[in-house]
């Protein structure tokens, strides 16, 4: 069987803990504390350290979900989640035009160190003035190579595509091997 490590990292509010909790078989392992500083106005809650789903795709894959919290000041949980990752999902807000920009900062944390195939999800799509995956990713200034994924977090559907997106990049790179060590 393989258990393949997925990390979910983006910006503050970008729905990192809503897509966990909307594929996640399990409860959600979630520590998600009152929000103590100035987002309070955006939000009440935050991911202080991680959220752990599982999703059971068939009798030979499970996919273990972490995410990583959104604020800086817990970015030292960031090393410590990506160990064993085989691949990213970078979540942002396509409505919050401070999210995409915030979010170049996850890419250039990520990538270089982890060096894992990676799919941007370009959440809350049904949110007017959304903007599209591809205005999206120019607004990050990536090219047509990397998978920009239009999603709403909340649905699992969409999450669904957005992690199947995933693992067929993981599977070109033969990151996905039996039994894992470095699940944790």
């Amino acid at each position: 069987m393989k258990r393949v490590k997925i990390l979910v990292t983006g910006p503050f509010s970008s729905g990192k803990t809503s897509l966990i909790k909307s594929v996640s078989e399990i409860p959600v392992v979630s520590t998600e504390k009152a929000v103590t500083d100035e987002t309070r106005v955006i939000k009440n809650q935050t991911t202080v350290a991680l959220d752990f789903g599982r999703l059971t795709i068939d009798d030979d894959l499970v996919l273990y979900i972490f995410g990583t919290p959104g604020q800086e000041r817990f970015s030292y949980m960031w090393d410590v989640l990506s160990v064993g990752a085989v691949g990213m999902v970078l979540i942002v807000d396509s409505a919050d035009y401070k999210s995409i920009i915030e979010a170049r900062r996850y890419l250039a944390f990520f990538l270089p160190k982890l060096q894992i195939p990676c799919v941007i999800a370009a959440n809350k799509q049904d949110m007017t003035g959304s903007l599209s995956p591809e205005q999206v990713g120019q607004m990050l200034g990536i090219d047509d190579t990397v998978e920009i994924v239009p999603c709403m977090a909340k649905d699992r559907e969409s999450v669904k595509n957005v992690l199947i997106k995933l693992f067929e990049l993981v599977e070109r790179t033969g990151l996905a091997q039996e039994d894992q060590d470095a699940i944790v």
